[in-house]
């Protein structure tokens, strides 16, 4: 069963996704199988990362990822693909970090969700 979201955090991230480059979780498959060089972040609670995460994941999340960002990612330009459960968070977080300066900042659409539904791989 879909999770029902409250009408007003739709509105916010609707209103973040108009601002934020977004991909899917295949477009990050391709890119990881790829060998291309960039962070991926993983914006969930440390509960939900500590279950399991992306390959190659760091751990930066929602509500401390623009008090840390600087401190774990310094260069403002270095390309980064965020995600969380489901897109909505990763979409706000990269809106939040954009303000801050990040200029190569992509929510990954479809989030965790998504990449294990896809059988991708997982490590945690």
């Amino acid at each position: 069963m879909a999770k029902q979201h409250a009408p007003g955090f739709l509105a916010l991230v609707t209103d973040a996704k108009a601002r934020v480059r977004e991909c899917t979780v295949d477009d990050v498959k391709r890119r990881l199988d790829a060998g291309e060089r960039f962070t991926l972040v993983d914006v969930r609670e440390e509960s939900e990362f500590a279950k399991g995460h992306l390959p190659g994941a760091v751990h930066l999340g929602k509500g401390v990822i623009e008090r840390d960002i600087e401190k774990t990612v310094p260069d403002a330009a270095a390309p980064l693909v965020l995600y969380c459960g489901g897109g909505f968070r990763s979409a706000l977080a990269a809106d939040a970090i954009q303000k801050m300066g990040y200029t190569n900042v992509i929510s990954m659409d479809g989030g965790w969700s998504g990449w294990t539904g896809k059988g991708y791989p997982t490590e945690a």
